[in-house]
């Protein structure tokens, strides 16, 4: 919303505030101002000339050379370029040592042998943007009204000495998208009335109601509608005040009538429509649901096609506008129009907001409608759109208003006590201090019994329960004024289990050197079940932005993977990346997908690189695999968990494993299939994915901990004959099932499939630790264990090289 505060001025005294402090003020009460903007910033020595004379210019066909009064003895030579510029014309002129928008400085000049003594300006060049300008001036320079006195100050002339303040309104606040509201906040703020429009016109004996005939069909769309209707109006220009007035709202001029409109509208915030009452032809207004498929073209030359919950107005045949939103381009007001309809209505905000939604066509009237509007202003905005064409169009304003009205107009009413506001703001604010307040904002309000009973103003659609009194009430008395305290609680705050784990395991892999990633949810149908540890029903949006964002992700590795072939493209030599983040598997009870929160890396490039010591090492399966393995001992879960091999479409098929936690699976390491790194322009590329929902649902909640082993342990290796498919892991978990209580480790220390080796076979070293914590053991007991070992390995096959 942009304000002007010349504009405001009008209704309320702001004189003696400059505007940066009228600005922080609003601010501070809970409307931010984006930007102030000094609309005559940077310009100087611009005055009004009158071209006195105009000649071709004898060396340039586009030029003209004018001579113009500039308000001084002599004439003045400008040679202009503008092709609506004419004798007798009164016009804008930077005088020479003037100062434009853009840092441009206008000096003496010669042009093709001419000389140049200023510049006939258009209102682009006075910082006015381009969509702004009335069409008759958008590609020429700006003329001025013939009264105009040559010489006088043009930035005065065109109401430029002016400060328009940008408003970033939130979507509650439909109040302040109107000059009115506007001015019902800055009295708020500045303890002050609020001076209304005043409405004086006098009406013709004729009466609108014998000239027009209305019929609602759907009250519960359109539960208010009313029309004036005023004859014998002069389609013009309209004056200079009118057009940079709604030039300063953002709002580009078009002709009286369509102004009038549209200051009103900012002004109250009320949209209005003018219809060309001879071009309705029946003499009818009828608002209805559309046919299916009926189909209109709006203001903006574009054909619209509409559906059956689409209200519409119609003159009892066709639809002449689309209610709400925009009218219609058969009905439209043009310089031989002599009387006009002045529409003021309420349409059902839900209705505009899907019809607007459905057609694509967003408008000023749109906004504001689909919001809600003041109820109370339905009519007297009609009523001030009549006085300002008998004033401004010399139209006759027909007696009385062709009405329709069932709408609720009773205020929302708010019971709340003082306790419960101080309650909520931790505050001691007194009773007389909330009266003030509220009174200020023009609420009606009532101190009964212990409690405040508050009728808001219909203008304030956002008040409704008590919570909003109490943000009027804090935003008014000062955000700032509201101390700084802690809660007031016995418990003390901390992360359940669930949270300390996810943040170990954030911790682990930050530790390890990945980086964070948030990737998108969203995927196409075709990747959306790829890698998945369990593919599900997917879940699909309805109205998705595009097929590659269509489909619910059942696995991380997808766009991790994309954000490293992504970071390659760019120089990137090595990437390493986690994401925890959830993925989407089937669907609940309630039809909603079942979310579960996954753990998901990817690895490329080198791991090691330290060339001043000459060692590198590039990323392989054990690097991820042992990132893996940290995350499970971190967590306290290194025996529970195994590595069994695997197959997956798009892993490759001789480095993938399944992770299993107690024999269920929870995760998958791999590399990516070569076809896939191809795909994805990557080198060798692995990646992990684990469900953390099932491995941090398996962990303890309170730490185990165990001594550090006062007495020494022993060690004994041992080398087995295996197949070259045989597993590693399975040998560990026969070592581990045949050993004794002192058996505490056994680890995997060399694998070898040689030329010395059988041909099918492989040799696999492994180093195994028995101790006691409570006594050194001796060397028998050692053996005798070790020996169980032993033949537990000859039994299962494997012959001890």
């Amino acid at each position: 919303m942009l304000v002007s505060l010349k504009w405001l001025s009008q209704y309320v005294d702001i004189s003696s505030l400059e505007a940066n402090v009228l600005a922080e003020k609003i601010t501070r009460a809970g409307i931010e101002v984006d930007a102030v903007i000094d609309r005559s910033q940077g310009m100087t020595n611009v005055v009004v000339g009158h071209v006195v004379s105009k000649e071709k210019h004898p060396e340039a066909d586009k030029l003209n050379v004018c001579q113009v009064d500039v308000g001084e003895e002599e004439l003045q030579q400008i040679v202009c370029g503008a092709p609506n510029v004419d004798a007798g014309q009164k016009v804008i002129v930077a005088r020479p040592g003037a100062k434009l928008p853009g840092g441009i400085k206008i000096k003496k000049a010669k042009l093709r042998g001419q000389e140049s003594n200023g510049m006939i300006c258009s209102l682009q060049e006075l910082g006015i943007e381009g969509r702004l300008v009335p069409k008759a001036y958008a590609e020429g320079i700006y003329v001025l009204p013939a009264d105009t006195t040559p010489g006088a100050d043009a930035l005065d002339v065109l109401g430029l000495r002016d400060t328009v303040l940008e408003l970033g309104l939130t979507p509650n606040r439909s109040d302040a998208m109107s000059m009115l509201g506007v001015a019902y906040e800055v009295a708020a703020i500045l303890s002050q009335d609020v001076k209304l429009p005043k409405i004086d016109y006098t009406a013709s004996a004729e009466k609108a109601a014998d000239v027009l005939k209305l019929t609602v069909e759907d009250k519960e769309a359109n539960p208010m509608y009313a029309a004036k209707v005023v004859k014998n109006i002069e389609v013009k220009e309209s004056p200079l005040w009118l057009q940079h007035a709604l030039m300063s709202a953002g709002v580009r001029p078009h002709n009286n009538v369509v102004d009038i409109t549209n200051y009103v509208l900012m002004e109250y915030g009320q949209p209005l429509h003018a219809f060309d009452y001879d071009k309705l032809a029946t003499g009818e207004i009828v608002t209805r649901m559309a046919r299916d498929g009926e189909v209109m073209t709006t203001l903006d030359d574009q054909e619209r096609k509409l559906a059956s919950h689409n209200l519409v107005i119609t003159n009892g045949q066709e639809a002449e506008a689309v209610a709400g939103v925009m009218g219609g381009a058969k009905s439209e007001v043009s310089n031989s129009t002599t009387t006009v309809v002045i529409e003021s209505a309420y349409f059902n905000p839900a209705s505009v907001r899907r019809t607007s939604k459905e057609i694509g066509l967003r408008s000023d009237s749109s906004a504001r409608f689909e919001k809600g509007v003041d109820p109370n202003r339905v009519l007297p905005a009609a009523e001030r759109a009549a006085q300002l064409l008998a004033e401004l169009a010399g139209g006759e304003v027909l007696e009385g208003t062709v009405l329709v009205d069932e709408l609720d107009k009773t205020p929302a009413r708010v019971v709340v006590s003082p306790d419960f506001i101080n309650g909520r703001l931790g505050m001691k604010i007194s009773l007389e201090d909330m009266l003030s307040i509220l009174e200020r904002l023009k609420f009606d309000v009532e101190a009964a019994n212990g409690l405040l009973i508050i009728d808001a103003p219909t203008r304030r659609q956002d008040i409704k329960i008590p919570e909003d009194i109490v943000e009027e009430i804090a935003r008014m008395y000062g955000y700032d004024e509201i101390p700084v305290s802690l809660p007031a609680s016995e418990q003390v705050g901390r992360l359940t289990p669930y949270q300390a784990g996810r943040r170990i395991v954030r911790n682990v892999m930050e530790g390890a050197g990945l980086y964070q990633a948030v990737t998108y949810s969203l995927t196409s149908a075709a990747h959306a079940q790829k890698f998945a540890l369990k593919a599900e029903e997917t879940t699909k949006l309805l109205m998705p932005m595009s097929e590659e964002r269509s489909t619910l992700r059942q696995s991380l590795i997808p766009h991790l993977v994309e954000a490293a072939s992504y970071n390659v493209a760019r120089q990137a030599e090595t990437v390493a990346l986690y994401e925890i983040g959830s993925v989407f598997l089937g669907q609940t009870a309630e039809e909603l997908p079942f979310e579960e929160e996954h753990l998901a890396l990817v690895l490329t490039g080198k791991w090691i690189d330290n060339t001043w010591q000459g060692e590198k090492k590039n990323v392989d399966f054990f690097v991820a695999k042992g990132i893996v393995e940290a995350v499970f001992a971190k967590l306290g879960l290194t025996s529970r968990v195994s590595y069994v091999k695997a197959q997956v479409d798009g892993l490759h098929p001789g480095r993938t494993a399944d992770v299993l936690l107690d024999g269920e699976k929870v995760g998958v390491i791999a590399q990516l299939h070569p076809q896939e790194q191809k795909a994805f322009d990557v080198k060798e590329t692995y990646v992990a994915e684990l469900n953390l929902n099932a491995i941090l649902s398996a962990t303890q909640e309170e730490l185990v901990y165990s001594m550090i082993p006062r007495f020494p342990a022993m060690s004994r290796d041992v080398a087995l004959e295996l197949d070259v498919a045989a597993p590693a892991g399975e040998i560990v978990s026969i070592i581990k099932g045949a050993g004794t209580s002192l058996l505490k480790e056994v680890k995997v220390f060399d694998v070898y499939a040689g030329e010395k080796m059988t041909a099918g076979k492989k040799s696999v070293a492994f180093s195994l630790t028995y101790f006691d914590p409570e006594r050194t053991l001796t060397d028998e007991e050692v053996v005798a264990a070790h020996n169980k070992v032993l033949k537990a390995l000859a039994a299962a096959g494997a012959e001890v090289r």
